[in-house]
């Protein structure tokens, strides 16, 4: 499920993408607005976006990352309005050599706005991970 409409910008440690809010979407209501809860999910694949921008440009297979948590999501409406636009930027504060990583996200759009921090793991080896991770739950 990809909610993202554009990657709009992206370097370095930054990107941003967009979203227009439109009626009989996914997650929409039957007024066609979009609840402020799907934010951190918009977040999540703008920095899956990024993620992906960045195996490409080092010319790397693009790596399966999972959303571990979100701190202090905040925003100061129930539901983006049907018919905003949205720009979900997320800028890498953190990261080490195990594929963790923190995301500063933030949502704006006409009288809206949310941010939030995201913590991001991304294995070096999916495979080997979730092959330990099940392993794990045999025992």
């Amino acid at each position: 499920m990809i909610l993202l409409d554009a990657v709009i910008e992206a370097e370095g440690e930054r990107v941003a993408c967009r979203r227009t809010v439109r009626p009989g979407g996914l997650f929409e209501d039957a007024d066609g607005n979009l609840p402020a809860w799907c934010g951190v999910e918009l977040m999540a694949q703008c920095v899956a976006a990024w993620s992906g921008w960045q195996a490409k440009r080092e010319q790397r297979p693009v790596r399966l990352g999972f959303l571990l948590g979100t701190r202090r999501y905040q925003c100061d409406v129930d539901a983006f309005a049907a018919g905003s636009e949205l720009v979900i930027e997320a800028v890498r504060c953190f990261h080490d050599d195990e594929g963790m990583a923190m995301f500063a996200c933030r949502i704006d759009a006409p009288g809206a706005h949310a941010e939030a921090r995201l913590t991001v793991f991304s294995p070096p080896d999916p495979d080997a991970f979730l092959a330990s991770t099940v392993q794990g739950q045999d025992a």
